[in-house]
């Protein structure tokens, strides 16, 4: 066994990943505060101590009103779809397979062939798949895989728009009006 390494093919290798980091471009979060940071007085310098827990609870936190304002308002609201342990959907409005996140951060595979998976599912079961996200800077990669794997996606105002649209209830003015209502619980 010869302790010789050719590191010729080692310096290929870095100078690949070299070659893919000089190449990526990292879109950085908004500095921008939505209205349901603003409900509970979080700043971006907070989300920024724990970015993967406040946009999981913010996720589950948009996902609950947006069902609950649908199932509230909606004559033709069904629960979320399942499919074994697969939820393809969080909730149905008529023939809209309707998914609510706070914002697309990830664009790994996984995650995006899931996407595209699910919205093939719900497309051929004789479903409209629609993504309704809060925030405004999804990693745009993400978003377009969504697009072209099938999901409407609605960001922003547009998911707001959409809403009213199909409730009746203006969510963006009620969280508006909502804004530090509930701050004193998460700076104690």
């Amino acid at each position: 066994m010869s302790n010789f390494i050719d590191d010729r093919h080692l310096e290929s290798i870095l100078q690949q990943y070299s070659v893919s980091f000089n190449a990526k471009e990292f879109i950085q979060e908004s500095l921008e505060e939505d209205d349901l940071m603003l409900v509970f007085g979080l700043t971006q310098e907070i989300k920024d101590l724990n970015k993967q827990y406040w946009g999981r609870e913010l996720g589950k936190c948009w996902e609950r009103l947006v069902i609950e304002v649908c199932k509230q308002s909606c004559a033709d609201f069904s629960p979320a779809i399942r499919d074994g342990k697969d939820e393809l959907c969080d909730l149905v409005i008529g023939t809209d397979a309707i998914d609510a996140k706070y914002r697309i951060g990830s664009g790994d595979s996984g995650t995006l062939k899931k996407f595209k998976q699910y919205a093939e599912r719900l497309t051929n079961s004789g479903y409209t798949p629609v993504l309704l996200i809060l925030r405004t800077d999804s990693l745009p990669q993400a978003v377009n895989a969504c697009l072209v794997g099938g999901w409407r996606v609605l960001s922003g105002r547009d998911a707001f728009e959409y809403l009213f649209e199909i409730t009746g209830f203006d969510l963006k003015a009620w969280l508006q009006a909502r804004r530090g209502l509930y701050s004193r619980s998460i700076n104690n």
